[in-house]
This record gives structure tokens, C-alpha cells and sequence, in this order.
């Protein structure tokens, strides 16, 4: 049985008032239970197309449409919230509130839930995202910005939406940092059922955690398929001015000697190479 469609997007064009068009005809679908990274250089689109998926940018032309609400309706924006959660690349500039329990408790009171029921999804949503109940009066602002991140995220779960969109979230994060908040949203895909959407340059981040890879080039979309498939076509990449990992890249460069080009771990570049040997033997 096929995974629900969650959005679809047809002929989806975007212009920004000073006549910079940002998007051109684009199409896909996002469907339940995704792991999804969108890639490209800076300026090809990713941001305007992410902030078109729950609804912040309406079309020039073309449609989203959301559990088949259509952004350009209004009207349908508290609905939307509920089915789309975006979490900005800076935390700081989604924390607006002086106490972290009021920060989570932001969204569903502003739709207009019982007392009850707000009280239950910031504790469901503090609890998923690892945010310990002692610190729901502290300022967000007192926390590390991995802390922050995570109470960003409880803030957007407690709407309960179907799909998270996550911009840049390991920029200006070490490397535990940007693993743990990475293994976290990978919990929230495999474990919690939620579609997760990740903006980001670090190749590396895709290769060990995507499913499914967007291209985007100029505002087109080159490239829609597995990690896999779309990090196997080094030359469409390249038009788009898009590296894959070092170990993919790797691979490639030794056709002949049978590994395969769409390789994405170190352990699986080891393994061609003891095919290798085995053969040569």
C-alpha cells in the first residue's frame, strides 16, 4: 500500500516582488513517512520552496496544496499549522516567548485548544524533544543552541504536524552537536511517524540520513529520487553546482575498477574494495 500524499505541488511558480523569480514550474509530492533533504547552491530555491510547502509563500502561479487545503485560500492558515511545522535555520528568531513552557504552549493556544489539551501536547512535545520539565520556566535565550533548537522543534510539534521542515540544522554546530540534533530528527521519522524535511549544504548529513533527495538549480528542480540515485549522477550535480561526499565522489572516479557510483559510506567503499581484491586474486 502506497504512503499517503501529504503535499502536492503543480506548476508551482514564485516571483518576489522585485521581479526576482525564485521558482520555475516545479512539481512533486511529499508523502507520509519521508526522510527528504532539499540541496542546491545558494539562491536556486530551496528556502522559497520550503516556505511554500506550509503555506508562508503564496504562488505567482501553479498550487500547493496541504492534506488538499490550498495555500491560496485563506482561511486556511490555523489548518495548515497543524500540517506543516517549519523551524527556522536560527532558532533565535523563532523563540519570542520569556518562558520555555510558553514558547511550546505558543502554537496550540493561539488555536484556540482547551487549557487541558495545551498542557498535554507541551508536556508530549517536551518530552519527545528531550526538554526536561525543570527547565520550563528558564528563558529560551539561557540555553545553549542546541537546547534551543530542541525547544524550537517542541514548539512546532505540539501542533502535531504530519511533516517538519528543518532549515540548515547543523549550521554553526560541532560535530556532536550536529549529530545529536541529526539522530533526533532521524527519531522523529523513523520512530515518531512524522515526515521530516531538512535544508542543507553538508553532503555528508544527506548521504547518512536522507531518503530522498530535491535538486534545485535556478529555481528548477533537476533532480527527485533516493540519496542513492540522485548522488549516482555526478554530472547533473555538477550543473547545479553540488558536490556529493567525499567517499561518493571517491568511488566514482575509479569506474573501472567496479565500485559502484553510488556509494555512501566509508564501509561500503571497503567492501567494493575487498570484492575487488577477491577478483583480482
Amino acid at each position: 500500500m502506497a504512503n499517503q500524499r501529504l503535499i502536492e505541488v503543480s506548476h508551482y511558480t514564485f516571483e518576489y516582488p522585485d521581479g526576482t523569480l525564485a521558482l520555475s514550474d516545479v512539481n512533486l509530492d511529499i508523502y507520509e513517512n519521508q526522510f527528504i533533504a532539499l540541496i542546491g547552491q545558494n539562491g536556486s530555491g530551496k528556502t522559497t520552496l520550503a516556505k511554500s510547502l506550509n503555506g508562508l509563500l503564496k504562488p505567482t502561479s501553479g498550487y500547493v496544496k496541504i492534506d488538499s487545503l490550498d495555500t491560496r485560500e485563506k482561511g486556511t492558515t490555523k489548518k495548515i499549522v497543524t500540517k506543516v511545522g517549519y523551524v527556522f535555520q536560527n532558532p533565535d528568531h523563532q523563540l519570542f516567548n520569556n518562558t520555555i513552557e510558553k514558547e511550546i504552549a505558543y502554537g496550540p493556544n493561539n488555536i484556540g485548544l482547551s487549557q487541558a489539551e495545551v498542557k498535554e501536547r507541551v508536556e508530549e512535545a517536551a518530552r519527545v524533544c528531550g526538554v526536561e520539565q525543570s527547565l520550563f520556566h528558564e528563558h529560551p535565550f539561557f540555553l545553549t543552541k542546541g537546547l534551543r533548537q530542541r525547544v524550537a522543534i517542541a514548539s512546532i510539534l505540539a501542533m502535531r504536524p504530519k511533516t517538519i521542515i528543518v532549515d540548515e540544522p547543523t549550521t554553526g554546530q560541532d560535530l556532536r552537536q550536529s549529530l545529536e540534533v541529526m539522530n533526533f530528527l532521524r527519531d522523529l521519522w523513523e520512530n515518531q511517524g512524522h515526515t521530516v524535511i531538512i535544508i542543507t549544504h553538508e553532503m555528508n548529513i544527506v548521504a547518512s540520513y536522507a531518503q530522498r533527495c530535491i535538486v534545485l538549480t535556478k529555481g528548477k528542480l533537476v533532480l527527485d529520487g533516493t540519496t542513492r540515485e540522485v548522488f549516482s549522477q555526478p554530472d547533473i550535480l555538477a550543473e547545479a553546482f553540488v558536490k556529493p561526499p567525499q567517499i561518493t565522489r571517491l568511488a566514482q572516479a575509479f569506474p573501472d575498477y567496479g565500485f559502484p557510483k553510488d556509494t555512501l559510506a566509508v564501509e561500503e567503499l571497503y567492501q567494493s574494495f575487498q570484492n575487488v581484491v577477491k577478483k583480482a586474486q
